[in-house]
């Protein structure tokens, strides 16, 4: 076989990118030692992230291309408010080490590891569910210094899960789709009854944005942190898994690993109305908006379908009174 060759640098990205920072360097003294090293993603027009060196310290660049830094600022103060509760012990967020908001740059330390995602497919089925607790509990310590409880809008998000639908390309799903939408209208009224908990979330809570390291795990690519409903993350963690069908418990419950709703739950202490209401809504939510391109493979269409169509039996069977997990 062939070996598998690694992706060839874009190289006008990277001219760009260096040019950016030399800029900076000779502007911001804390930035003078910095030297990129190679691309890790690059959303043309919005922001890299590569990696490199800060006096000979290994680090991660994170550089938002737009002409206003509002995104870089936010980061910024995010990653300086949790830093100081989560510094020690296993569950982490990397160290913020230097900033230029001007410039869009922001410097973090370089997090060692595997991606968990990547981890629990190198991981035996029976012992994938061990790192389920730890998980949920990073989202339990990151939120819970901004946690409140807030007016809920179920409403907006029916609308949001709506506009992606109109996108899905592939028939059998937009079908389905349409079921769950109805799911979700049947919902809203228990979910709007009570205040949902919101707080300053991770905003792309899934499995390749934890880092394990031994027993640690360290949460990466905060960029998106904004006040949420906390439920709007533990629910994708749970469907990004649900999607692939990736085997933790082998219990299934509203088309994820039930033993991944029964982490969350006791992470966070739910309430039977947040089981059998506000989370299964959300599981609908991160379903429906994170629509399947037709670039993506046969299997994984396959593995969809299967979960839309487990999200959907135990959707029509949930009620706030009853939840379908402990």
């Amino acid at each position: 076989m062939t070996p598998r060759l690694p992706p060839i640098p874009d190289l006008d990205a990277m001219m760009q990118i260096t040019a950016r920072l030399d800029a900076a360097r000779r502007r911001v003294p804390e930035l003078a030692g910095a030297e990129p090293g190679d691309l890790i993603r690059h959303v043309p027009g919005k922001r890299a992230i590569f990696h490199g060196t800060l006096d000979g310290r290994r680090v991660v660049f994170r550089m938002h291309l737009t002409a206003e830094h509002d995104a870089a600022r936010r980061e910024w103060d995010e990653l300086q408010r949790l830093w100081p509760h989560m510094a020690t012990g296993d569950l982490r967020t990397p160290q913020p080490v230097a900033a230029s908001i001007a410039d869009g740059i922001i410097v973090l330390e370089r997090v060692t590891g595997t991606p968990l995602l990547e981890l629990l497919y190198q991981t035996a089925p029976p012992a994938r569910r061990a790192w389920l607790r730890p998980a949920a509990t990073w989202l339990r310590r990151s939120t819970a210094m901004s946690e409140d409880w807030r007016a809920p809008r179920p409403d907006a998000w029916v609308a949001r899960a709506e506009a992606a639908s109109t996108c899905q390309p592939f028939a059998q799903l937009r079908a389905l789709e349409e079921d769950i939408l109805a799911q979700m209208r049947r919902l809203a009224p228990a979910v709007a009854a009570a205040p949902w908990r919101t707080a300053i979330c991770h905003g792309d809570f899934h499995p390749n944005n934890l880092i394990a390291d031994g027993a640690r795990l360290t949460g990466i690519d905060l960029g998106g942190s904004q006040r949420l409903p906390v439920l709007k993350d533990a629910a994708r963690f749970a469907m990004y898994m649900g999607r692939r069908r990736l085997n933790l418990s082998g219990a299934t419950c509203l088309g994820v690993d039930a033993a991944c709703l029964g982490a969350f739950s006791a992470a966070l202490d739910l309430s039977a109305q947040e089981r059998g209401a506000t989370l299964p809504f959300f599981l609908a939510v991160e379903a429906l908006i994170r629509v399947e391109t037709v670039q993506l493979p046969p299997s994984r269409i396959i593995r969809a379908e299967r979960m839309y169509r487990a999200l959907l039996a135990d959707l029509k069977r949930t009620q706030p009174e009853t939840p379908l997990f402990g």
